[in-house]
């Protein structure tokens, strides 16, 4: 049995000045509409906003019970920088992280999570194999030296195709394990943000050097080692129909025609 059933599980959704109301309204629609399954806290953070605009987001929340969290780190260091000060504040709990484009898109989303909690695990709601450094273009002839230098600097910073890792959309993980991972990191650009979801030293590959298992968990409620992460149809992979989260790139690939599908399939798990 999942030691997390008694647990009151850190539910965090992220909500930023790049965002506008109908993001968050997606949000809340889908939060009541599919009910979690399990005992929770939710937690919505608010980062680089003003207080009016705080206030304009608080006006459509006030149908549901949250923790207000207000980010006050003034620069832009993505939504991992926003985990890791939540991690630090609530280092005993074990948290779930949402940012602003993902939501809810079936019902006991939470408990069919934590059921399948196990010591020492990291549990995701999706996963990739998809390469950075694979998946570099060269688009116009004169800019080849500038593909050339992006190809070096990926390359000593991203492993090549396959390149397993969890989607930082959607993961459950204790706020301690966590920090102990992100709180050296810097987040000074969109690269060090890719670096910490797919890179080298990637949230994935940290953990695994540590023994811990890393399962993406589907809506059936099945778990699914590294091997067999793409076979969750969570992902870019066949009609990807057992989603628990619903994110902007999820989404994208369910408005795809079918041959555009295999290639997004063949760019992720490297066949069609």
């Amino acid at each position: 049995m999942s030691i997390l059933l008694k647990e009151k599980i850190l539910v965090c959704y992220l909500i930023t000045k790049y965002d506008d109301q109908n993001r968050l309204l997606d949000f809340i629609h889908n939060y009541k509409k599919f009910k979690s399954g399990h005992k929770h806290d939710l937690l919505i953070c608010f980062k680089l906003l003003k207080a009016d605009q705080i206030n304009l987001f608080k006006k459509s929340l006030t149908s549901i019970d949250y923790i207000e969290y207000i980010d006050k780190f003034s620069e832009n260091d993505f939504d991992l920088g926003s985990y890791k000060r939540i991690s630090n504040d609530y280092l005993n709990r074990y948290i779930f992280f949402l940012n602003s484009h993902s939501y809810p898109i079936c019902h006991d989303w939470l408990k069919k999570i934590i059921t399948n909690y196990e010591n020492n695990s990291i549990l995701a709601t999706s996963s990739s194999y998809e390469s950075l450094l694979n998946s570099i273009k060269l688009k116009k002839i004169h800019k080849i030296f500038t593909f050339f230098l992006k190809k070096i600097r990926y390359k000593k910073y991203f492993n090549p195709f396959p390149n397993p890792h969890i989607r930082t959309t959607g993961f459950l993980i204790k706020g301690s394990e966590f920090y102990s991972f992100i709180n050296n990191k810097l987040l000074r650009s969109k690269e060090d943000a890719w670096k910490i979801e797919s890179g080298k030293n990637s949230l994935t590959n940290y953990f695994k050097k540590l023994g811990f298992k890393i399962y993406v968990i589907n809506s059936d409620g099945n778990k699914f080692s590294e091997n067999d992460w793409n076979l969750s149809n969570t992902y870019n992979y066949l009609e990807q129909n057992k989603s628990i989260i619903s994110d902007k790139h999820t989404r994208k690939y369910l408005k795809l025609n079918d041959n555009e599908k295999m290639t997004f399939q063949n760019n992720t798990w490297g066949f069609n």
